[in-house]
């Protein structure tokens, strides 16, 4: 996704573009026959910032017109305690805090776009085995011997970036030590638009509300985000629909009600990494590539999208100023641009994440304290509310 935006935002330059995917590329994607009752089990909470850059795009409306959930609330709160927090858009006069859009709809709506776009050509399938660089720019070889000759490079493949290897990058990553389980649940009350997030000795629940169409006035599915500790992510998959579902209702403290069904569960590990540099010769990664965080906030994809809409002001910004497309001063300007916001942002949601596992009693009455705390002083709360969704960057 970060990768089609990527080259959707270049799309008036005059530059020759190839879109490289190691999945082919099969225009029966783009006519999405949805379900009423199913739903892309990968979803995205996307901010005000991430919703900009698409309304650019000229994407926005053709995201609306398939499905999404604009959420105007979010409550949050600890297991072990009594703290909490809630934050409403009314407060922020803002229209949501943010939309729930499902991956599938999201890169449809992105392929539709691009598949016209006059600059750009896709090639796919095509797994890039070698990398050869040079002064003058650098030479991708498929697995079959195909070669593709650049003058520069985005990496936009994902936390286990091909091409970060290749290039031989730095990287610093460790384990959370943690699982996120994902899939669609029907409950028995309406969400009423509000997120839920309840952190557990085990690790964060999130329920995000989902809508079947614009005129949902059920409001009863919602996407799940079930973080844990291996030993338990194994328990839960292991439960059967039924049992799965009394688990899941009474770990979000039945504030929905019953579970009255869930999907089918999927299973990752969760690890954190971040590039040294996220430039390199004349390669530049952004998106999974360069940095890979908690989802428990739900910021990885739209610092993705930031990545790239700060890309490519930069590669436009040296082209009218008649800097070369692979000019390192132009590139660095990009890393300096968003390395900092993107740390800020993993170390804010490690610091979230270790805060919320410690169980000492001294540490859980401060977080509680804490908590409660912030969500009486609406200045700061909102002050934090509006930078996750990008309005004060």
């Amino acid at each position: 996704m970060v990768g089609a935006t990527m080259a959707s935002l270049l799309r008036s330059m005059s530059l020759r573009i190839a879109l490289i995917d190691r999945i082919k590329f099969d225009e029966d994607q783009f006519s999405l026959q949805l379900e009423t009752s199913k739903f892309d089990p990968r979803v995205s909470a996307l901010t005000s910032a991430t919703k900009r850059i698409f309304e650019e795009l000229d994407l926005w409306k053709d995201i609306q017109a398939v499905r999404c959930c604009d959420y105007q609330n979010m409550h949050v709160w600890d297991a072990d305690g009594t703290g909490s927090i809630s934050f409403s858009s009314n407060a922020l006069n803002q229209a949501e805090l943010g939309t729930i859009v499902e991956n599938s709809v999201l890169s449809a709506a992105l392929y539709k776009k691009i598949v016209h776009q006059e600059n750009l050509t896709v090639l796919a399938p095509f797994s890039i085995d070698k990398l050869e660089i040079n002064d003058n720019g650098s030479t991708l070889t498929t697995e079959c011997g195909t070669t593709v000759v650049t003058r520069l490079v985005i990496a936009a493949d994902g936390a286990n970036s091909k091409v970060r290897e290749l290039g031989e990058f730095d990287i610093r990553e460790w384990n959370y030590d943690h699982h996120a389980i994902v899939t669609t649940v029907k409950t028995e009350k309406r969400h009423q638009l509000t997120a839920l997030q309840r952190f557990i000795e085990t690790g964060p629940l999130a329920f995000l509300p989902l809508s079947i169409n614009a005129n949902d006035s059920e409001q009863n599915y919602c996407s799940i985000v079930w973080s844990s500790i291996p030993d338990r992510t194994e328990e839960l998959i292991s439960l059967n629909d039924e049992a799965f579902c009394l688990e899941l209702g009474r770990s979000i403290e039945s504030r929905l009600g019953t579970i009255e069904w869930c999907d089918k569960r999927f299973a990752f590990p969760l690890r954190q990494r971040h590039a040294v540099d996220y430039v390199k010769h004349n390669i530049v990664l952004i998106g999974d590539a360069a940095h890979s965080i908690h989802p428990l906030a739900g910021q990885g994809v739209n610092l993705g999208f930031m990545d790239a809409a700060a890309l490519a002001n930069e590669l436009l910004h040296g082209s009218e100023i008649g800097r070369e497309l692979n000019d390192l001063t132009v590139l660095k300007r990009y890393q300096r641009k968003r390395i900092g916001q993107n740390l800020g942002m993993m170390w804010m949601m490690e610091g979230f994440k270790h805060l919320f596992a410690e169980q000492a009693l001294p540490v859980r009455w401060l977080r509680n304290i804490g908590m409660t705390g912030v969500d009486n002083l609406s200045v700061v709360k909102n002050h934090l509310a509006r930078r996750a969704m990008g309005l004060d960057w």
